[in-house]
């Protein structure tokens, strides 16, 4: 398997969730290394969190596993059952169809650096716990958890 070269994979900032559930995430960078690599069963990305960004709005998945692994920094892992302090080294894992969700807010000085890992199974359904939305990994678009599509989701 040839090499990733860092450099040259594109830098994604922010999130596509729609106002104004995108500001949270906004500061947060991802580098779809999956992608770059070619692999199809799986992504892996390359993530980096400002101080105080998100990860993303507080979600789990239906037929997705996720895995996030720490490389630097330290993040606060916030799930149904209340909050973890991660640190560099650290992993946690989120089964699918759980119905916990979860995410990652940077509540230190520093940057955070983590690599977040995770199923392409299409039939996902990505659910948000705390406000109205969902997003059906068939076609990305985010919708009211009534299958209304917010504006611009078509």
């Amino acid at each position: 398997m040839p090499k990733i070269d860092l450099s040259a994979v594109p830098v994604r900032k922010g999130s596509g969730y729609p106002a104004p559930f995108d500001a949270p995430c906004a500061t947060r960078t991802r580098r779809r290394l999956g992608d770059a690599g070619g692999l199809t069963d799986f992504g892996v990305n390359l993530m980096t969190l400002p101080s105080g960004g998100w990860s993303s709005q507080r979600h789990w998945h239906s037929h997705e596993d996720e895995f996030v692994y720490l490389l630097e920094g330290e993040l606060t892992l916030v799930e149904d059952g209340g909050e973890t302090l991660l640190r560099a080294g650290d992993c946690a894992t989120f089964a699918k169809n759980s119905g916990n969700g979860h995410h990652l807010i940077n509540r230190s000085a520093t940057t955070a650096l983590y690599l977040e890992v995770g199923s392409r199974f299409q039939d996902d359904v990505i659910t948000c716990s705390d406000i109205d939305m969902m997003s059906p990994s068939s076609d990305g678009r985010f919708l009211h958890k009534d299958g209304t599509p917010y504006p611009g989701q078509g």
